[in-house]
């Protein structure tokens, strides 16, 4: 019994138009405001009297991910929902999405192939047209660039700059998994350049690893205040860490902050995994990222609405600006000042 051997194709067999021929061709518009996608020089959308929104991600290789345990599916499938993500956050529906990507010549049509599946799957779970972008050459590996573009009633969209003295706190799901999942892709990653027979210790983490390599956007959320009868007055995606996310709320709305360690909720595979590591599991949620989930702030009058809800979790509470944006520390009950110890890929290590 022979094994079967896989072909590779050369981008430079197809060029750069067969290329986006292959990557395309399958392509199905979903929303009415598509009017036309990708195959001329600009896509058509036409959005009738709703309100616009748009944002743009980049991720690079080496900055952003690491091919060595990144799948490439996964990878397509997280560059599509972390810009969806910033769609919700505003309260908002994201509708359509562009791609481009920069692409070395050590990777293979199949290897697109499979990146573009990722994309497609996250268009399909999020409702969401693929309507255009561009390709290019790199010389440094992959670069993914994702636009998304959302829809909403003005009086629905929320910012970053309304929260108010006594306002709620309040966060959606648990957080630093992600980083969790990080920290044990990279210690499998350092075992494996030294043992490639080695065996990843896996097992177990399948929550945090999928919170990693597969995060989902919050598509939930903004139906759910809807049917809550709730309208946040400020809200934000947990994407660079809690503490960054919070003194980001706090700038924009000139307020302060009382955050409760007690209060932030940790799923039970963040919290093994943080102990076998030795880390706090406060110090993932703070300064880890990639979460996901929204912070939001709420007036105190709205508290019923999800006092006991099990994705909705009070986790402080606005202040006046002089009080300063602080962490109350769970046992000695020390008022400990936030810093934005998040990502920051400009940042220089000192």
């Amino acid at each position: 019994m022979t094994d079967t051997i896989r072909t590779k194709t050369e981008l430079s067999e197809l060029g750069e138009f067969g290329l986006i021929r292959r990557l395309t061709e399958n392509i199905v518009l979903k929303n009415d405001s598509s009017l036309k996608g990708v195959g001329d020089d600009c896509a058509v959308l036409d959005f009738k009297n709703k309100k616009i929104l748009v944002t743009t991600d980049l991720l690079t290789e080496g900055v952003h991910f690491n091919l060595m345990y990144v799948p490439l599916r996964h990878l397509g499938y997280k560059a599509v929902t972390v810009n969806l993500s910033d769609v919700y956050a505003m309260n908002a529906t994201p509708r359509q999405i562009t791609v481009s990507i920069a692409v070395s010549a050590k990777m293979s049509v199949e290897a697109l192939d499979e990146l573009y599946s990722g994309i497609y799957m996250a268009c399909e779970r999020y409702g969401v047209d693929l309507i255009g972008g561009d390709t290019t050459s790199s010389l440094t590996g992959l670069t993914i660039s994702v636009t998304a573009i959302g829809e909403a009633d003005e009086c629905d969209i929320v910012y970053r700059n309304g929260a108010k003295n006594t306002d709620l706190l309040c966060v959606t799901g648990d957080l630093g998994g992600a980083f969790m999942g990080l920290q044990l892709l990279e210690r499998e990653n350092e075992v494996f350049k030294v043992n490639p027979k080695m065996i990843p210790q896996f097992t177990g983490y399948d929550y945090i690893l999928e919170r990693q390599l597969k995060p989902e956007a919050r598509k939930d959320i903004p139906p759910l205040f809807k049917e809550l009868g709730i309208k946040p007055t400020s809200m934000i995606d947990i994407s660079d860490g809690l503490s960054s996310e919070i003194l980001h709320l706090c700038t924009q709305s000139n307020v302060g902050c009382r955050l409760y360690e007690e209060r932030l909720h940790y799923d039970n595979q963040t919290k093994k995994m943080a102990a076998e590591l030795n880390i706090n599991p406060l110090v993932a949620a703070l300064n880890g990222g990639e979460d996901y989930e929204l912070l939001f702030t709420i007036p105190v009058s709205d508290n019923d609405k999800i006092l006991n809800h099990p994705d909705i979790t009070i986790i402080g509470y606005i202040t006046d600006e002089s009080e300063g944006v602080n962490l109350m520390t769970a046992g000695a009950g020390q008022l400990i000042p936030l810093q934005a110890q998040g990502w920051n890929p400009l940042k220089k290590n000192i």
